[in-house]
């Protein structure tokens, strides 16, 4: 009986991940960053409100067009407008202040802020309506079919909306600009003119409630009433780095519910999966004969060695070879010549192919040629006797 609950419980773990997952967020979608692949997700293209999470096209937009981030905008009236009557995070700027474009991008990214987001839709489009006409624009390059934009910030309105996974779309597509990085994953930043300093949300609440995810190198956060808590982040364990967004967590502003909801769903595949070495280029997977030498024969070695995103129970008999090949190889054959193609399954899906080289040289043994072809050796003896014979036969006749 024992057995048969650990062997439920162990299919719970390893077959049904879901199972395992008590979470508030009712959209998630989790991606391996390394091969593309998405690992789990929970409703992830239902229409939602996706709060803050706007602001990751905002940042986007603006990257795309402004080149360099040292070019100095002037806070003005109209960049606070209804700020303070939306009850809205702001990054604590002011009006006349002089920042960078890279100023505003940290105060939208690390502190959410909704001055930042009106100061870059300005700076870069010359007003709010240009600039959310590019992010709609962006959108439709990107093929979010399911995703429109009403305003900068991500403030709750019916025309506002998105799915887990187009913002995990816009999230990928941000992750390609290193300076976008380099911000997300920020501990704090203190603007050019040394007035303001931030800290980065993420990191603030994970050491506030406790909440061990040292994992986690940074994301944007994301808190209205129509939308709850929402949540991008990235990470990175065990060599594997993984994107994470999570939509509609409570909020009730005692816990962090997304920021619960990331470590446990983080903390499931850090622990139960792993980027293991299922092909050893250093290790035979197989022989064929070599002729002419010493050795009987040689061993082929893949050319390249194989990683593959798998829970650690996975078994090694799913793993399978095939050479499309040579039989037999020579001393006449070159180093490095190609022997033929390794093709690697894993549960019968080709999974990997590489061409496979002679590893070193093989020396000509006379003693081996010999053998090998003493038959031929002996008939050609025999047939240069007998015409020795016939010739001397007819000489003799003659």
């Amino acid at each position: 009986m024992r057995k048969i609950i650990l062997f439920i419980l162990s299919f719970l773990i390893f077959i049904l991940p879901v199972g395992a997952f008590d979470i508030s967020s009712k959209n998630v979608i989790l991606y391996n960053l390394d091969n593309g692949e998405i690992l789990y997700e929970q409703n992830s293209n239902n229409k939602i409100m996706i709060a803050s999470l706007t602001k990751l096209m905002t940042a986007l937009v603006t990257l795309d067009n402004i080149s360099d981030l040292n070019k100095q905008v002037v806070l003005i009236n109209s960049d606070f407008n209804g700020l303070k009557e939306a009850n809205v995070v702001t990054a604590g700027f002011k009006v006349g202040e002089v920042l960078t474009y890279k100023d505003l991008l940290y105060g939208l990214l690390l502190p959410s802020g909704a001055d930042a987001a009106m100061g870059l839709a300005r700076g870069v489009s010359g007003n709010l309506s240009n600039f959310i006409d590019l992010m709609n624009k962006k959108a439709s390059e990107l093929k979010l079919k399911n995703t429109h934009f009403s305003n900068v910030i991500g403030l709750d309105d019916d025309n506002n909306y998105s799915t887990a996974y187009d913002v995990s779309v816009v999230f990928k597509k941000c992750l390609e600009n290193s300076e976008f990085k380099k911000i997300i994953t920020a501990r704090s930043y203190t603007t050019t003119d040394g007035q303001v300093t931030f800290k980065s949300t993420i990191k603030k609440n994970a050491i506030k409630y406790n909440i061990d995810i040292p994992y986690v190198l940074g994301g944007k956060t994301g808190t209205t009433d129509g939308a709850g808590l929402c949540l991008a982040s990235i990470a990175k364990a065990n060599g594997v780095n993984y994107m994470l967004v999570t939509c509609g967590a409570v909020y009730d502003k005692k816990l962090p519910h997304h920021l619960l909801d990331a470590k446990e769903i983080y903390d499931y595949y850090i622990d139960n999966y792993a980027n293991w070495k299922i092909v050893d280029k250093k290790v035979s997977f197989g022989e064929i004969r070599s002729i002419y030498t010493k050795e009987k024969t040689i061993k082929l070695y893949p050319s390249d060695d194989v990683f593959m995103y798998l829970p650690n129970n996975y078994d090694k008999k799913n793993i399978k070879y095939e050479f499309d090949g040579l039989k037999e190889v020579s001393s006449f054959t070159k180093e490095s010549e190609k022997l033929g193609v390794l093709k690697i399954y894993y549960k019968n899906k080709l999974i990997n192919k590489q061409s496979v080289f002679l590893k070193k040289k093989l020396k000509f043994d006379l003693f081996c040629f010999i053998k090998e072809q003493i038959l031929y050796i002996i008939l050609s003896l025999g047939l240069c006797v007998l015409i020795f014979y016939l010739k001397k036969i007819k000489k003799i006749k003659i």
